[in-house]
């Protein structure tokens, strides 16, 4: 009897020391899965996924606001500062020289490879910031699709834009009229970033278990990739990577590895793109019309390792090209530019311009292309 009393009361304590967390009580919380996975988890919160949004920090803010001008200037009378008062950071809205609108940075999204943008709260809702700062040009620029003659702050952030943005938020949908809601998010309730659990599924069962149990080594109760199929693990990949032309069906955060993807998302066909996918946001697409995926059992995982921080270097993605094409033979002219095994990224996933982001510079009329990595891996007669 005392063993059995020892034994519940240890479980009762395991679970008891696990923080809640807003996605329920199932949910376990990324602060959890460190006690045994602090190396992975290390690494995974510096790269894109982890960095995908969260609160601004007002120190790494001011590395890019030393960096610049802090000034874009749509024409002479009007014109948006990057400034910083007692409360922190704010874009603030200037007509000949008279102060008519100030936001302050709250929320960043973007891990800054490319860009980072930014967003403001207003009571529950959520609103973008008119300036981006591009890492390109590594300056500030109008946010994407932004008008390009006019100061615009009202531009809201949704749900939806959240749902690949982040691991949660709690909405509230109140009725305005007879024949019209709005959304209310919740900004409490909000997990920034892409977290395990929003890859993994509900671990609490599995931490409160091998807490208990520390000599078990084989995981349980959580998702092991390696162990769903092929379009499961897709499908994991699509909840984000499946572009802008679907439409939710039911609540995305509600997916979890190994759900059907059809069942939370319908074709918008108003928006779609058809054989022509967008290089943004629609890398599953892309990679499965490449004969690469088609001619083998590849899958987004067989290149990436969402646990390593090693975006951007190409000789470690090259590395992984050549696991399976060792034996590829090409021209004279392509090995005579002495860079073959380090360049199969740029050569056969080249940058391309996405037709849904754009961006544009101060004084500039000229609209300047955003410049995205191509999944579909092909050969490109230019490159």
């Amino acid at each position: 009897m005392m063993l059995v009393i020892l034994a519940l009361s240890r479980c009762i304590s395991e679970a008891d020391n696990i923080p809640p967390d807003s996605r329920g009580e199932n949910y376990a919380g990324a602060a959890s899965c460190v006690k045994c996975h602090a190396d992975v988890s290390k690494s995974f919160v510096h790269n894109a996924h982890g960095l995908s949004s969260g609160s601004v920090d007002n120190n790494k803010l001011e590395k890019l606001v030393a960096a610049d001008d802090n000034t874009f200037a749509f024409n002479e009378r009007l014109k948006i500062k990057v400034e910083r008062r007692d409360s922190g950071f704010y874009q603030v809205g200037y007509l000949d020289g008279k102060q008519v609108r100030a936001e302050r940075f709250d929320i960043y999204f973007g891990s800054g490879e490319k860009a980072f943008t930014y967003a403001y709260w207003k009571g529950n809702k959520l609103f973008q910031l008119p300036l981006s700062h591009f890492s390109e040009i590594n300056t500030w620029a109008n946010s994407p699709g932004f008008p390009a003659n006019a100061m615009y702050f009202d531009r809201p952030i949704t749900k939806r834009c959240l749902q690949c943005h982040s691991s949660f938020i709690k909405t509230e949908i109140k009725e305005t009229t007879s024949l019209s809601t709005e959304e209310d998010l919740q900004k409490g309730t909000l997990i920034s970033g892409i977290d395990c659990e929003r890859c993994h599924g509900p671990a609490k069962e599995h931490v409160v278990f091998h807490l208990e149990n520390p000599e078990e080594k084989k995981p349980k109760f959580i998702a092991i990739y390696k162990t769903l199929s092929r379009k499961q693990k897709m499908d994991a990949c699509g909840v984000c990577h499946s572009g802008n032309t679907l439409t939710s069906i039911q609540d995305v955060f509600n997916f979890k590895p190994g759900d059907n993807l059809d069942n939370f998302y319908a074709q918008d066909f108003v928006s779609f793109s058809g054989d022509n996918p967008d290089v943004h946001g629609n890398q599953t697409a892309m990679l499965k019309g490449s004969l690469c995926y088609q001619k083998s059992e590849m899958t987004c995982q067989s290149c990436h390792n969402t646990h390593e921080n090693v975006k951007g270097n190409m000789l470690v993605y090259a590395q992984r090209c050549m696991s399976c094409h060792q034996t590829q033979k090409h021209s004279a002219k392509t090995l005579a530019k002495g860079f073959l095994k380090a360049n199969c990224i740029n050569c056969h996933m080249p940058m391309q311009v996405s037709k849904l982001i754009s961006f544009q510079t101060a004084g500039n009329k000229n609209v300047n292309p955003y410049l995205l990595r191509s999944h579909h891996i092909g050969i490109y007669p230019n490159q």
